[in-house]
């Protein structure tokens, strides 16, 4: 959340996607407004990174900055408006502020009077392919440009990463490793599971897409080498691991809390299982399949709605690793492709510019000719199976510990 005064100025520190401060504002708005209206105006039950709980809590905790806020942004809205001189927002960043009616493409009166706050005080907004403005002269000047650039609306990361892998029409699938992983479903028209644990956004193709986050995916493997083991040598480590779906030893990766399925901020990582036996590797190992068996979690409940998950594309830095995309296909029992750029996002973000300036017609059409895939990856039978037992012990384990941090 960037927040501007009457003079444009920034008024705090950016409170970031991954901060758990808003406990108590975002247990008020699931228990006490309820998740059946919460969802109903916005299609998602509140989480702790997004934005709504974050107003409340400035409202509560810091009144004078929030008496002064003029507008609201997302970062690269602020960016966008620096270049711009425009106030805008895209569709797919927008339903993350749930201040978003996702199913109508529009601001939401019930949120935005549930936090106190005015639709003047949000940016417009936009299809992410859409031309919000140009570049201001003095910007134009310093950066050497022409004054006619166009400056276009942009998405949120996953949903640019969606694009970046042609991951637009409903039926595709795209799994992300990066700082935090996702499992992004498109969809033709809005859906929500039972009970909101997986978020329900506005797409930047145009549509819209179901998706799974585990909030430390990449991230526990940076902790895990350079934290714990004091090494960036991060294949060295994984080199040692060739017995698949045999290992003993479990990891939770809570980090940083979770958000799918189980929305608990203050739940946090741990190894179960360990004995004398227990070696380097085995925790290595313990440590990608957690991330792994989570990011399951989100797939079973698509395929409880109905959605078939047979293959995907994969992105982000984790996806560099072949070991872990051998656990990933094997555990979630998906058939993955690798796209010749594993830079997801910025190729998206480059895919929606073209389309805003007219090089294509659509997202499709552009993804059709510019994504590449470059990789096949299968899952083995022998292994699915000997991971389908194991994650049923995976499940467990949440329920066993939750109360420890409550």
């Amino acid at each position: 959340m960037v927040v501007l005064d009457e003079n444009d100025c920034v008024i705090r520190p950016s409170i970031l996607w991954n901060d758990g401060r808003t406990v108590e504002e975002t247990e008020y708005l699931n228990e006490i407004i309820g998740k059946d209206k919460i969802s109903a105006y916005t299609s998602n039950i509140a989480f702790a990174g997004f934005t709504a709980p974050k107003i409340l809590w400035m409202k509560k905790h810091e009144p004078e900055n929030f008496n002064r806020i003029k507008k609201i942004l997302l970062p690269k809205d602020y960016l966008s408006f620096a270049l711009s001189g425009e106030f805008a927002t895209d569709m797919s960043d927008a339903s993350g502020l749930l201040l978003l009616d996702v199913k109508n493409r529009t601001w939401s009166r019930e949120m935005l009077d549930i936090c106190g706050i005015t639709e003047q005080q949000l940016p417009a907004l936009h299809e992410s392919y859409e031309v919000v403005g140009t570049l201001k002269p003095e910007i134009a000047q310093m950066l050497g440009f022409p004054q006619n650039v166009k400056i276009i609306a942009g998405a949120g990361d996953n949903a640019a990463a969606a694009v970046g892998t042609g991951t637009v029409s409903e039926g595709s699938c795209n799994i992300s490793i990066g700082t935090s992983g996702t499992v992004f479903m498109p969809m033709d028209l809005p859906l929500c599971d039972e009970h909101n644990a997986l978020h329900s956004f506005a797409h930047a193709a145009g549509n819209y897409h179901l998706m799974g986050v585990v909030m430390s995916a990449a991230s526990c493997n940076k902790w895990w080498c350079e934290e714990i083991l004091n090494t960036s040598d991060f294949a060295s480590e994984q080199a040692s691991i060739e017995k698949l779906g045999e290992n003993r030893v479990f990891y939770l990766p809570y980090l940083m809390g979770d958000r799918s399925p189980h929305n608990d901020t203050d739940v946090r990582a741990m190894f179960i299982g360990m004995s004398m036996d227990t070696t380097r590797a085995d925790m290595t190992q313990a440590m990608l399949e957690g991330v792994a068996f989570s990011m399951r979690e989100s797939v079973e409940i698509a395929r409880s709605l109905g959605i078939d998950i047979r293959r995907s594309t994969i992105c982000g830095g984790g996806a560099k690793s072949m070991l872990w995309k051998r656990i990933i296909t094997n555990v979630l029992n998906v058939s993955l492709e690798r796209t010749l750029n594993d830079e997801g996002p910025s190729l998206g973000a480059a895919i929606l510019a073209a389309v805003g300036c007219g090089e294509y017609e659509n997202i499709e059409q552009a993804t059709q000719k510019i994504v590449k895939t470059v990789e096949f990856i299968e899952p083995d039978p022998s292994l699915v199976e000997k991971y389908n037992q194991k994650y049923l012990e995976y499940k467990k384990l949440y329920p066993a510990i939750k109360h420890l941090y409550h």
